[in-house]
């Protein structure tokens, strides 16, 4: 970057560094956006198509889940990073609707574009798509329709929109039947904690139509020793996250015994050591013991004989969950445990035999926990069933909390473009430029859906925009051609999804506009920098 001083150019910035200025900097940045769009814009609709990602070790995953898509690529431009980004924020605040976000977003920079090479400046662009974003959120709850917490028949046509594409068809409605049942089984006064109260687990070799909700959490694990209590009632819970065996140290070390009176010892010092642990956790009135780390056999013997049930390499997060669940404090150190860190079940108990046994802890004390076990012929069936239920069971929520939804099939999409290009003639000057262009980027999810189900877009288009004179809630069904009432169809979605998709795209795009330098900076001048602008604060009510 030279400044110029008796005609000489002074650098103020490393002329070697990568450095871009004006529209070079706006288009690198604008290209990188849409690059992101369109690697996922094939998969939105109930006929998207599949990406298969292969890890470096030859892990294959097949799915059109865009969240799922988005995290797993390797990006490395900052702008396409910021893009991710806005599906992950899209993601934690609505529970869908990443891959829409991300598109509109996309194409809303790519209509950004035109008009800057047109002369529009992208501070106008700024302001037209903020005002847009806002005449759109009013325009969605205009056109919002109300639904009280005991329409389950409105539930449960949300749950199967959700998973249209994504889950197995043949047995829709029935998945949705059981995301509606899991959501009302851990509902408090309208409030619901889908990620804490809801487990997902998998199993594979069957069929997804015997998929089911287990009371209370299940683990894919049994017990340590066979003579351990298979089940235990009122069971009193220690979780510990430390191996119950002898520590080794962190340095290579050698022990030398030259006799067997020293053996000896070392053998009755070890094993007084298993036994004191085992005591510990006895007069603690530990009656279940779940350990993240290896139980050693002997730890086991003392525990079995005083009729504790054990269960050994409990993953973190069923770690997490049993601790939330039954509200036993995680101990670190397996003398430092006591009676206030135990948790507690009204039943722990083991089903099954051998290795194929799993371990389900019930009637949790602390708060109703539920598992949700999914069932499909092959791992990467159970994998994308886990994804469209993780998807469902949030926007069940979103309707749950809000009581809000509105027409799917593309039917709220067309309707706000058709009000913003009317709101946008009454706007002067190039603004109304930038509001019809984020009209255009909003109707660029049906077009995308009607696309990607071999379908004329334009034409198809049209015809909504002429239906939507009589009826605002008519949209396209991909799968009969026809143009149709949604909310009579039973095709719709959460106001929560639609509003935060509007809020999504259009905060990434002005704030990839206002971007005007790209520059190569010290990293260690940017750990304390605390950005102006940041995607994940979205203070303003749904």
């Amino acid at each position: 970057m030279p400044g110029h001083y008796g005609g000489q150019p002074a650098y103020i910035v490393n002329p070697r560094t990568e450095h871009k200025q004006g529209k070079d900097a706006l288009s690198v940045n604008i290209a990188a956006a849409e690059a992101v769009a369109k690697i996922v814009r094939t998969t939105l609709g109930p006929k998207g198509m599949d990406k298969m990602m292969v890890n470096s070790v030859g892990d294959i995953v097949l799915t059109n889940d865009g969240a799922m898509i988005l995290k797993g690529m390797d990006i490395e431009h900052p702008t396409a990073k910021m893009i991710v980004e806005v599906a992950r924020t899209q993601e934690e605040i609505a529970g869908d609707g990443t891959t829409s976000a991300v598109v509109t977003a996309g194409t809303l920079l790519d209509k950004a574009s035109e008009l800057i090479e047109e002369g529009v400046h992208a501070r106008v662009l700024v302001k037209g798509f903020e005002n847009a974003s806002e005449k759109a959120l009013e325009i969605l709850n205009e056109f919002a329709i109300d639904v009280t917490e005991g329409n389950r028949e409105a539930l449960e046509k949300i749950a199967s929109t959700s998973m249209s594409g994504k889950a197995s068809e043949t047995n829709k409605e029935i998945l949705a039947a059981l995301c509606v049942d899991a959501i009302l089984q851990i509902s408090k006064k309208g409030s619901v904690n889908v990620d804490n109260d809801i487990i997902l687990r998998q199993e594979s070799g069957k069929g997804v139509d015997e998929t089911e909700i287990l009371d209370g959490i299940m683990l894919n694990k049994y017990r340590v020793h066979p003579g351990m209590p298979k089940t235990v009632k009122d069971a009193k819970i220690a979780i510990i996250d430390t191996p119950l065996e002898t520590q080794k140290t962190s340095n290579t070390s050698k022990l030398q015994i030259s006799s067997a009176d020293e053996m000896q010892d070392f053998l009755a010092r070890e094993e007084d050591e298993f036994k004191q642990m085992a005591d510990h956790i006895i007069q603690s009135g530990a009656n279940v013991v779940m350990c993240s780390k290896n139980i050693d056999d002997k730890v086991a013997h003392y525990l079995q004989k005083s009729g504790v049930m054990g269960i050994r390499r409990v993953s973190d997060d069923d770690v997490r969950n049993l601790s939330y669940a039954t509200g036993a404090n995680i101990v670190k150190k397996v003398f430092d445990l006591s009676e206030e860190d135990l948790g507690h079940a009204g039943e722990v108990g083991e089903e099954g035999e051998s290795t194929v046994a799993k371990i389900f802890i019930k009637k949790c004390e602390n708060t109703k926990v539920i598992t949700i076990l999914l069932r499909g012929s092959t791992e990467h069936v159970t994998d994308n069933l886990e994804r469209a239920f993780d998807d469902a069971l949030h926007v069940i929520n979103s309707v749950f909390e809000d009581g809000k939804i509105v027409a799917g099939g593309g039917a709220a999409e067309v309707e706000i473009a058709q009000r913003l290009r009317n709101y946008a003639s009454t706007i002067g000057g190039r603004e109304q430029l930038a509001i019809t262009a984020f009209a255009d980027a909003v109707e660029s999810i049906p077009m995308a859906i009607a696309e990607n189900g071999g379908m004329d877009a334009t034409s198809v288009i049209l015809k909504l925009r002429n239906a939507h004179v009589e009826n605002p809630n008519i949209g396209f069904d991909v799968y009969s051609g026809d143009y149709l009432d949604m909310v009579e169809k039973g095709i719709v979605d959460p106001l929560r999804v639609k509003n935060q998709t509007i809020r999504s795209a259009s905060e990434v795009a002005t704030m990839i506009l206002r971007i005007d330098d790209m520059m190569r900076a010290q990293k260690k001048d940017m750990m304390d920098v605390k950005p102006e602008h940041n995607i994940h604060n979205y203070n303003r009510p749904f």
